[in-house]
């Protein structure tokens, strides 16, 4: 039987020695170069260990206002006893002949900064293999591609990512660009609109790398409200084509739903019943006609490309979360985060010991990923039973669950009021022996039909604009959210 020898060639990292010595060089030459390069490399680019040291201590050298040259740096590898470990003074001599000089020097920086990359795939491709291999005792498959997706995507933004401090004149030119949006916009929304003129009047639209919390008792309408923004921005979607083939959102935005309480299908009905004036109960009962569901399917081929994302996984972590949130944004795009509701997420330990930190930790990653992502994260968050108790139930900040950190990390805190819900409760009885009380039923009808098919958004807290109180129409039937105050002359429906 012939036996079949394979040789296995050693792989060797990559690397390119002669740009680590001409970058080097080019520092000991002129330490202004240093200035230039600073943002691109760190230390543990360079594949060499004398470059990885002798790059290190020029760096604290130039920071600390010492010069950095072959004269000093010796000297210091000498006092250290580690002149040998850099190949002696020699060596220092030769990166100077070695020096790189001219605009090519950063071109020099980014090879050695993307091979450096190169190595932590290989390194990072192989703590994933081993891990698979032997995984810890709590690590599951999910929880080590989890893993694997957070390295690949901390390593995708070290790659991408230069950007440190922007002079004033970059700042300045930013901000004309988002100005040139809001006056191309009829000079009132800057961000992404909701498609409700009234809210978006008050907040400019939804700003990217904003945290927005919208609460609400049950039964107020805030999971109604949210679906409503998610589907006015992903149906108003448009974009642009780039050079690089990649896509420019103009208007609208593509939509992240994270649905912890309702199933995808669920909400997919309720949008149906939003879009199409047919009640949710109908649809989900069967009880419609030969037109209703003619509507329903004509409906559906509408909506089906529509740029909307659910994810209904129930209980799902914070860290799984920005994982799919991430994994979405480099697939396909992502302009909005929707999470219905903030108490359902759940952290890493999974503990209810003290829920009060865990919301913190989870507010502080929501907060942390609307500015990773740069997109407007809204979270969905209940409020505590206070609200019940009062006279008054227009909710305040103080009603938010955990409202310390959810108050703290929000731009923006708005919750949602119906007062019409509370009002049809209290409905007098009539007393023929109180002739008042039919005084008090005609006061309490006349409230009824103040606040009837309306609610209330209430902004409590907004960093970038004033507070205030939003009044939207509403429609119980079909849980849809519009103008209350619109233009009668181009439309006589306030959902449209």
């Amino acid at each position: 039987m012939n036996q079949q020898t394979t040789s296995h060639t050693p792989v060797v990292s990559p690397h390119n020695l002669a740009a680590e010595a001409a970058v080097l060089g080019a520092i000991l030459f002129d330490n202004n170069v240093y200035q230039y390069i600073a943002d691109i490399l760190r230390p543990v680019d360079f594949y060499a260990p004398a470059h990885n040291l002798l790059y290190e201590v020029a760096s604290n050298m130039i920071q600390t206002g010492r010069v950095a040259d072959g004269v000093t740096l010796r000297e210091h590898f000498e006092q250290k006893e580690k002149l040998t470990e850099i190949g002696g003074g020699k060596y220092l001599v030769d990166l100077l002949d070695a020096a790189a000089f001219g605009p090519e020097v950063k071109d020099y920086a980014r090879i050695i900064r993307d091979l450096a990359i190169r190595r932590e795939l290989i390194r990072v491709g192989g703590g994933i293999q081993a891990a698979s291999l032997t995984p810890e005792d709590d690590d599951t498959g999910s929880t080590l591609i989890n893993k694997a997706e957070r390295a690949l995507f901390e390593l995708a933004e070290r790659g991408s990512s230069e950007r440190g401090f922007s002079s004033f004149a970059e700042a300045l030119a930013e901000s004309l660009v988002t100005a040139e949006a809001a006056f191309k916009r009829g000079g009132k929304i800057a961000g992404i609109p909701s498609a409700l003129r009234d809210l978006d009047e008050q907040l400019g639209g939804f700003h990217r790398s904003d945290l927005l919390i919208l609460a609400g008792r049950p039964s107020m309408g805030k999971t109604s409200l949210a679906t409503n923004i998610a589907y006015n921005v992903a149906n108003a979607y448009k974009y642009e084509a780039q050079e690089d083939g990649s896509r420019k959102t103009v208007d609208g935005g593509i939509v992240a739903f994270f649905s912890l309480e309702m199933s995808s299908e669920q909400l997919a009905t309720r949008i149906l019943a939003e879009r199409t004036g047919i009640s949710s109960h109908d649809i989900r009962q069967g009880k419609l006609s030969k037109a209703d569901f003619e509507r329903l399917s004509e409906a559906t081929a509408e909506m089906q490309n529509l740029p909307l994302y659910i994810d209904d996984t129930g209980g799902i972590s914070i860290g799984e979360l920005t994982a799919r949130a991430r994994r979405l944004r480099r697939s396909v795009g992502l302009d909005l985060i929707v999470i219905d509701y903030l108490q359902l997420i759940t952290t890493a330990s999974n503990s209810n010991a003290n829920r009060v930190q865990e919301v913190t930790q989870i507010t502080t990653a929501l907060k942390a990923l609307a500015k990773d992502l740069n997109v407007p994260v809204m979270a969905l968050s209940q409020l505590s039973r206070a609200v019940e108790q009062r006279d008054d139930k227009r909710p305040q900040l103080s009603d938010l669950r955990e409202s310390g950190s959810i108050e703290q990390d929000a731009d923006i805190v708005m919750f949602v009021f119906r007062e019409e819900y509370y009002l049809s409760r209290t409905e007098p009885p009539a007393d023929p022996n109180d002739p008042s009380s039919n005084d008090k039923w005609k006061a309490w009808r006349a409230r009824m039909d103040q606040v009837f098919g309306t609610a209330e958004v209430i902004i409590s807290k907004q960093r970038h604009g004033p507070i205030g109180t939003v009044k939207l129409a509403f429609d119980a039937r079909v849980t849809r959210f519009g103008s209350l105050e619109y233009d009668a002359s181009k439309s006589s429906n306030p959902f449209e």
